[in-house]
């Protein structure tokens, strides 16, 4: 899943920013709201974190716009602002969910979870393909009963190979998603990834389940 942290204070994009690369997020910051709403347009993000207090236009006025032009994402407003007054706006203005500042790490990403689990349809609980078992609330996975370890990297292509089962998805897609803007697209950071993953999941088996379709892209299919 790719993320737009919004959040002028640089201490606390940081601070959040690694957790969730750590927990198998791409992560891409916006200090101010102006950048909020222009890299909304050009990337195709799966959930946004907002701060409310932030230089030029504000969280409220943000969340209300991306709205305005069709954004369905969810939206979590992050804050300082603890008044019933902020939290009302900010729900009133589009968000799905508020949490205050200061707030525990596993909270935030606990209801992360749960505003991407309203949307069965990108994230199901529960991705498998023949003998492969992919479990997106633990971020685990098991191939034929075997726990499988993976990074957090190598985790975040194979959900997204998983959410895309049956369908070949080209290095752009991938990188959209998998990926955030420091993604160099003349690297070969993808085949890199896809190779690690093959050796992790496929080598000893007799069913392959990641192929390659020359020009196109890659392919979980357990067919």
């Amino acid at each position: 899943m790719r993320v737009l942290l919004v959040e002028d204070d640089k201490r606390i994009a940081s601070f959040i920013r690694k957790g969730l690369r750590e927990n198998a997020y791409a992560v891409d910051i916006a200090t101010n709201g102006e950048d909020a709403l222009y890299l909304s347009s050009i990337n195709p993000y799966d959930l946004f974190i907002l701060d409310i207090n932030l230089p030029g236009i504000n969280g409220f006025e943000v969340c209300r716009e991306l709205r305005e032009v069709g954004t369905s994402q969810p939206i979590m407003m992050l804050t300082a602002r603890g008044f019933i007054e902020d939290k009302v706006a900010g729900l009133d203005n589009g968000a799905d969910d508020y949490l205050t500042k200061p707030f525990i790490f596993k909270e935030l990403l606990a209801r992360l979870r749960a505003l991407l689990r309203r949307r069965t349809e990108i994230r199901p609980e529960l991705i498998t393909a023949a003998d492969l078992r992919i479990d997106t609330r633990s971020q685990t996975v098991c191939r034929a009963g075997l726990a499988v370890a993976l990074t957090a990297k190598e985790y975040s292509l194979l959900e997204f190979l998983g959410l895309n089962k049956g369908r070949v998805v080209g290095r752009d897609e991938i990188s959209n998603h998998v990926w955030d803007d420091n993604y160099d697209p003349f690297s070969n950071l993808i085949e890199v990834y896809v190779n690690r993953l093959r050796s992790k999941m496929d080598e000893g088996f007799d069913r392959q389940l990641i192929h390659t379709r020359r020009g196109a892209g890659y392919i979980l299919d357990d067919v």
